[in-house]
């Protein structure tokens, strides 16, 4: 066995085409460091319907120039045998560590495959990516970027033409033609050859982000933004001033991009603690509202004022308000969401008269319901341009709630206020999450075996009136690896992340409510439940 670790760990730092790692590599072979080389040899790292994310280091466990050139000759070798051959693929990328190096490797492997190449002029937000796939006509699109994950991480995400992310069986495909791969040796990469582009690609963007607010709308809601160590702030910043908003006022200890992510433990609105200097801002220059977009900027969060001090919206709350604008303002197409967001998007879009749709996690499965004119999902992703942008879309989300927070204003009244109304007018449905990341992948899989084999008959004792193991799909969806449980008045969804290392419980309760008068009670009483749900689901798993 430690032999046939060092013959693989050699073989492999015979390839790498990159010092560091190499360096790194060499290190670790000479201090004969069996530990650390069988975390980085036990496997590949595997493609999925997220592409590639890891955390940066020498060995195929890891994300590296290696795998990086690898992925795009699966993806080059893909694409060829999709009648694709000469097709142009556009690359973009965020400003993480290795970001850059990524992008041009696969510009390289694509441009050797005998594809078309055009990278972004610099870091941009990665819904900039999704726009230019449709804008250029491009057969496949390839973002790298590791969104929200921690500094360490890198990450591989891969769209095709329609401008959407890739679904089975594509991400099997390619990951064969990865696998088929004998040595890098055989991956053709010229050092020239592809299109840098200009930034005209950025202007179209911009011009389409325009499209998302109604002509004439007011536009004086006043903002505290942070752009979280990412790449949205440049972007934003020209959006809103195209719009005519207020300039908003920058967190600036977060307003630069810079990969080490100084000032959070995760680069994630939703984790604790990461929102702190944008409430500390928001305290010192009382705005209306406080945005936040996560590293690559295709998600948007959302902070208001509620009583003496600042909180964060849930994504559920946002995708409510947002819902709730567009059928004010006339929105006419199907309103979708994944199976693990709010059930208040189905009232609003039934009262409302709307198609309405449901999809399993992932804005790849929301992007492509046929005639979608909104999308959302309760991890902060919004879609309000579809035909612009098949994904969530950080810059875009961001102009239209600060839109209806301008509407709101003007009419004496804020986001909370409508939240109420929609309360009184719905019931209201509160959510919460109960997410246990781990470091043990076993521990996962444990929890969700125990579930199936003695499912809970009751949560907070509300009886569960239909348990799904939706591994066995439904009439509506593809199979996925998930619990359904349907409660009197609560439903909870069980499943593994897709992205982390994470066991995920999607808890949400209906209590209704028949008068602005009732809801600090419905509140108390919702509050209550989830609580109990969450103590229940946690003795039913083991977790």
């Amino acid at each position: 066995m430690h032999d046939d670790l060092m013959a693989r760990a050699t073989a492999w730092l015979a390839e790498d085409p990159d010092t560091e790692t190499r360096d790194e590599l060499a290190k670790l072979i000479e201090a004969g460091d069996t530990n650390e080389l069988s975390a980085r040899f036990s496997g590949t790292l595997q493609f999925g319907t997220a592409g590639l994310r890891g955390e940066l280091g020498a060995g195929p466990m890891r994300m590296n120039r290696s795998v990086v050139i690898r992925a795009a000759a699966g993806l080059a070798a893909y694409l060829k045998k999709q009648g694709r051959a000469g097709g142009l693929v556009v690359i973009g990328y965020d400003a993480r560590h290795k970001s850059a190096d990524f992008a041009r490797d696969t510009a390289a492997v694509m441009t050797g495959a005998g594809l078309r190449a055009a990278v972004l002029p610099r870091p941009l937000p990665t819904p900039v990516l999704a726009f230019a796939i449709r804008h250029l006509g491009a057969v496949a699109g390839v973002e790298v970027t590791a969104s929200h994950n921690p500094p360490r991480d890198n990450g591989y995400k891969v769209y095709l033409g329609d401008g959407s992310q890739i679904v089975p069986p594509a991400d099997a495909e390619i990951a064969a033609e990865i696998d088929a791969i004998a040595s890098l040796n055989d991956v053709p990469r010229p050092q020239s050859g592809w299109q840098t582009l200009d930034e005209s690609v950025l202007d179209a963007y911009l011009a389409r982000t325009d499209a998302v607010l109604a002509d004439g709308s007011p536009r004086t809601a006043r903002t505290v933004y942070t752009a979280m160590h990412g790449v949205g702030k440049d972007v934003l910043l020209a959006a809103f001033a195209r719009a005519g908003f207020p300039e908003p006022v920058l967190v600036a200890e977060q307003a630069e991009p810079d990969p080490d992510f100084p000032t959070v433990a995760f680069p994630n609105p939703e984790e604790p603690g990461a929102m702190d200097l944008s409430f500390a801002r928001a305290r010192a220059t009382g705005p209306d509202l406080v945005i936040a977009n996560d590293p690559d900027a295709d998600r948007c969060a959302v902070a208001v004022k509620d009583g003496a001090d600042w909180r964060m919206l849930r994504g559920d709350e946002v995708g409510a308000l947002l819902a709730a604008h567009l059928v004010r303002r006339g929105a006419t197409g199907v309103f979708a969401e994944s199976i693990v967001s709010s059930s208040l998007l189905s009232r609003i879009a039934q009262k409302a008269n709307l198609p309405y749709e449901e999809t399993l996690t992932g804005f790849k499965w929301i992007a492509r319901v046929d005639g979608l004119r909104y999308g959302y999902e309760e991890a902060l992703g919004y879609c309000v341009d579809p035909e612009g942008v098949r994904d969530k879309d950080g810059i875009t989300a961001a102009l239209l709630i600060t839109e209806l927070a301008s509407q709101l204003k003007e009419e004496g009244r804020t986001l909370l206020d409508l939240l109420d109304d929609l309360a009184v007018e719905h019931g209201l449905h509160a959510t919460d999450q109960l997410s246990v990341r781990v470091q043990d992948l076993s521990l996962i899989a444990d929890a969700m075996r125990r579930l199936r084999e003695q499912p809970p008959t009751e949560l907070a004792g509300l009886a569960i009136t239909r348990a799904e193991d939706l591994t066995r799909g439904t009439d509506r969806l593809p199979p996925t690896d998930g619990l359904r449980y349907t409660l009197d008045g609560a439903r909870v969804i069980v499943r593994p992340s897709g992205t982390e290392p994470k066991l995920k419980c999607y808890l949400e309760v209906v209590v209704p409510v028949a008068t602005h008068a009732g809801l600090p009670t419905a509140h108390a009483r919702a509050n209550e439940l989830l609580a109990q749900i969450k103590r229940d689901l946690s003795a039913a798993a083991g977790i």
